[in-house]
């Protein structure tokens, strides 16, 4: 499913337009943005969570020529599905 695609079933499932939807995901998508970025977590019961981690840097290689490389530290996102989605998943 894409982003189109989930703001047709977000109008369809809420009765709204599919602009308002647009501008419902819009909103909950720069929300969440703004909260990880500050290093918040953001929990949607029932659904998952989402937080940020950090990741130490570390040696790699470049698979082409074998050489070591050095992989710099980067804060990632990452997101554990609630208990429900899980069930609904399987």
């Amino acid at each position: 499913m894409n982003k189109a695609q989930l703001i047709e079933s977000i109008a369809k499932d809420a009765k709204l337009t599919k602009a308002e939807a647009g501008r419902a995901l819009g909103a909950v998508i720069i929300a969440t943005t703004k909260a990880l970025s500050k290093g918040d977590r953001v929990a949607l019961v029932g659904f998952g969570s989402f937080s940020v981690s950090k990741r130490a840097a570390r040696k790699g290689r470049n698979p082409q020529t074998g050489k070591e490389i050095k992989i710099a530290a980067k804060k990632v996102v990452k997101f554990k599905a609630g208990a429900e989605l899980s069930k609904k998943v399987k």
